[in-house]
C-alpha cells in the first residue's frame, strides 16, 4: 500500500486501471479546461450563447462566468490525482445537469449549435446525448479508479485562484466595451461611409441565425430618427440583402466585418454597436423584450 502522503493510486489497483484513469482524466480535463477558459476569457460572448440556449437573459452574464469558473475548476481537479475523485464528481454532476437542461428544451434547441466548445460544432440531437453519456462514463471510471481525494484547503485555494482569474477577465472585457474609437469610415454598399458624424447604429448578424432574425424584426419597429443604421453580416454575405428586406430593418449593408472586428470585440451575433460621433457609447449583446430598446432610448438613439 502506498504511504499516506503519496499522490499515487494504491499499488494493489491493476496497472491497466490506473492507466485508464489517468488517460480518461486527462481527456476530460482537456475538454473542461478549454470550455471553461473559453467562457471565462470572453464572458460577454458566453452570455450571448447562453441566451441563445434559452437561458434567462438578465442573469446570463453572471451564470456564464460562474459556469466557466466551475468548468475550469473541475478540469484542474480531475487532472490532479490528489483531487481526481472530487473532480470526477463535479464533472459528472455538471454533465447530468447539462443533459437535463438540454432535454427540457430539446424541442426548441433541436438542430441548433450547443455552443459547448470552441472550434467544435455540436448540434443538439441524439448524438449530443450519446457523447455526453460517454463523458459521464469516463468521469465515473476516472473517479472510481483513483485514490480518495484529500486536501480540501488546497482545493479551495485553487478555486479561489480560478475565481480571481475569472474576475480579472470580466474586468478586462468590460473595459474594452467602453469608449472605443471607431474607424473613420467603412464601406457601405460600395461607398465610404463616415462613422464620426452623428449617431450610428451597427447591427452585426448572421443571415442564417434565428435569433438574429428575431432581433432584426424587433429593431425594425423602432423610430430611429436621425440615427444612421448599418447592417454587417459575419458570414454568408450573399444573403444579407434578403435578410434586411425580409426583416424590414432598413439599414445599409456593409461587408467590412473584419475591419470592425479589428477595433471592436465581437461576440456571437446578434450583436450591435452604438456610436456617437465616432465613439462607442454601448455594446449591445442583449436582445429581448426590454433590450436593447431601453439602452437605445436612454442614449437617444431611438425615440
Amino acid at each position: 500500500m502506498a504511504q499516506a502522503g503519496d499522490d499515487t493510486i494504491p499499488l494493489e489497483l491493476p496497472l491497466w486501471r490506473r492507466n485508464i484513469s489517468h488517460l480518461v482524466a486527462f481527456l476530460l480535463a482537456l475538454v473542461y479546461l478549454i470550455s471553461g477558459i473559453w467562457k471565462v476569457v470572453d464572458p460577454f460572448a458566453a452570455a450571448v450563447r447562453m441566451t441563445q440556449a434559452q437561458f434567462p437573459q438578465p442573469i446570463s452574464l453572471p451564470v456564464a462566468i460562474f459556469v466557466g469558473t466551475c468548468e475550469t475548476f473541475a478540469g484542474v481537479l480531475i487532472l490532479v490525482p490528489r483531487f481526481r475523485r472530487w473532480g470526477a464528481w463535479l464533472v459528472g454532476l455538471s454533465l447530468i445537469a447539462f443533459m437535463a437542461y438540454i432535454g427540457y428544451y430539446y424541442d426548441v434547441l433541436r438542430g441548433d449549435e450547443c455552443n459547448c466548445f470552441p472550434w467544435i460544432q455540436r448540434l443538439v440531437g441524439p448524438m449530443f446525448f450519446i457523447t455526453d453519456a460517454l463523458m459521464l462514463v469516463g468521469a465515473a471510471l476516472a473517479g472510481w479508479w483513483s485514490q480518495p481525494s484529500r486536501g480540501l484547503r488546497n482545493a479551495a485555494l485553487i478555486f479561489g485562484a480560478v475565481a480571481v482569474f475569472a474576475g480579472m477577465s470580466y474586468g478586462i472585457s468590460a473595459a474594452r466595451l467602453k469608449g472605443t474609437r471607431a474607424p473613420d469610415s467603412i464601406l457601405v454598399e460600395g461607398k465610404q461611409f463616415p462613422l464620426h458624424q452623428g449617431r450610428v447604429f451597427i447591427y452585426v448578424f448572421d443571415p442564417e441565425c434565428r435569433h438574429c432574425d428575431e432581433a432584426a424584426h424587433a429593431l425594425a419597429k423602432h423610430s430611429w430618427g436621425a440615427t444612421k443604421l448599418i447592417a454587417v453580416p459575419t458570414r454568408q454575405p450573399q444573403f444579407a440583402v434578403e435578410f434586411v428586406q425580409s426583416t424590414g430593418f432598413k439599414a445599409g449593408i456593409s461587408n467590412d466585418a473584419e475591419r470592425l472586428r479589428q477595433t471592436f470585440q465581437f461576440v456571437d451575433p446578434p450583436f450591435a454597436i452604438a456610436l456617437d460621433n465616432g465613439y462607442q457609447k454601448a455594446m449591445l449583446t442583449r436582445f429581448d423584450n426590454e433590450e436593447p430598446a431601453a439602452t437605445l432610448r436612454q442614449l437617444g438613439f431611438i425615440q
